[in-house]
């Protein structure tokens, strides 16, 4: 076995802090950020043996915390045998380096944790590249002792190595040759994309993305939806991410869903910028859906999260924008009969409750601007019939004698493409 292989089957014991800095603005309460990053450090198989709130008045430059707690902490790793420090926070490079000679353990911040589990998650080409670009643009700020990660072939556990492992002193010149050639092979990824996005315009689906703080059921929905509406045949995009599906709408006009990374507070800026070309989809997106956990008591907290978040790649959403569509998930977890959801979308991606509510109303957003047209056609051109049924909605169809009179809704867009049709 690898080192890095047998370190995955010992499950580090770690200790979670949470600095609740005094006066310092955070949107999450202090007990839900503590059990949030716990939760982060369980997705990648830590075992987290004691978290605490460290509340502070000040930080300190040299380790961030007083030597009243440092003091405090050497007895606890040693009785819980910690080998971990997580501090859900940032830090600088010379804070964590001190913190580890004091403690004489490893010390990872919030980013670092973050970019862990992004580079756990990563699996096509496209994401591994940007995980190790958003490892080297962090690391390149700190140049302290890390795994060597930067030798291996794909992102993740770059910062879980211990004081004993073998370590590298890295070096700028090294990291930013290593960042050029890395932006140089992501640029060939977009070309790719941008070919694909090109090869969608002309069969122009709808796109649909579904954003939503971590674990807010978004990829619960996404798997109901596609499973329950996905098509057999899907060749067109052979080549598209495995988190996009063609579904059917309730008016049987098809769009493309596309299911993306979970959101989270604080996400580390360099992720923002290497996961960029990934977020595209959202950027191209016809309509935003975003999924929220209404049973969180922090849902308004992750909400001001989640839009500030598309607000950093250009997305400023007001509530009745058309372009965004707001979903109450989870709402299986709350007492029955004791909230009213008004005119809100709640679903329930557990159950499939307001699951058909969430599709129709995605249906009338996306066919708000359509207007209602008469059009009559040979009942012989199966072609064109055919084409109206794909690309507009039918509200009713009759035959008179040999024509087709169809009541239909339809976009500007496409009816300027039918007229051209029917002239021909």
């Amino acid at each position: 076995m690898t080192e890095i292989e047998l370190r995955k089957d010992i499950k580090t014991k770690t200790a979670v802090v949470f600095p609740n800095v005094y006066n310092l603005d955070i949107k999450l309460s202090p007990e839900a950020r503590l059990e949030e990053a716990s939760g982060l450090a369980f997705a990648i198989n830590l075992d987290v043996v004691y978290k605490e709130i460290i509340n502070l008045k000040t930080i300190k430059p040299s380790t961030f915390f007083s030597k009243g707690f440092i003091d405090r902490f050497i007895p606890i790793i040693e009785a819980e045998n910690i080998e971990l420090l997580i501090v859900d926070t940032s830090i600088t490079p010379i804070q964590q380096r001190n913190l580890e000679k004091a403690l004489k353990i490893k010390v990872i911040d919030r980013t670092a944790l973050i970019l862990e589990i992004f580079g756990e998650r990563a699996k096509t080409k496209e994401g591994v590249l940007q995980v190790e670009l958003a490892h080297l643009t962090y690391q390149r700020s700190r140049l302290v002792r890390s795994w060597t990660h930067l030798e291996r072939q794909r992102g993740g556990a770059g910062f879980l190595g211990g004081p004993g492992e073998t370590q590298i002193e890295l070096d700028r010149r090294i990291i930013d040759d290593k960042i050029v050639r890395i932006k140089k092979e992501l640029e060939k990824v977009i070309k790719t994309r941008e070919l694909q996005r090109s090869a969608r315009k002309k069969i122009p689906y709808p796109i649909v993305a579904l954003v939503g703080y971590t674990n807010a059921g978004k990829s619960s929905i996404f798997n109901k939806l596609s499973k329950a509406n996905v098509f057999a045949k899907d060749l067109l995009f052979a080549t598209l991410d495995p988190t996009m599906r063609k579904i059917a709408l309730p008016s049987g006009r098809e769009i493309i869903l596309s299911d993306t990374v979970g959101f989270i507070s604080d996400l580390p800026h360099e992720l923002v910028l290497s996961f960029r070309a990934t977020l595209e989809e959202v950027l191209e997106a016809d309509l935003i859906v975003h999924v929220r956990d209404i049973s969180n008591a922090n849902t308004k907290a992750q909400k001001s999260d989640v839009l500030a978040v598309l607000d950093n790649l250009g997305l400023k959403y007001m509530e009745n924008d058309k372009k965004y569509l707001e979903v109450l998930n989870k709402i299986d977890l709350l007492p029955s009969g004791l909230y009213s959801y008004g005119e809100n979308i709640a679903t329930s991606a557990e159950t499939g409750e307001g699951l058909d509510k969430l599709l129709k109303a995605v249906d009338n957003r996306l066919s708000a601007d359509f207007k209602e047209e008469r059009v009559k056609v040979p009942a012989s051109d199966g072609k064109i019939i055919s084409w109206i049924y794909e690309n507009s909605e039918v509200l009713s169809s009759k035959l008179i004698k040999d024509m087709i009179h169809l009541k239909i809704k339809i976009s500007e867009q496409e009816l300027s493409k039918l007229n051209a049709r029917l002239k021909k």
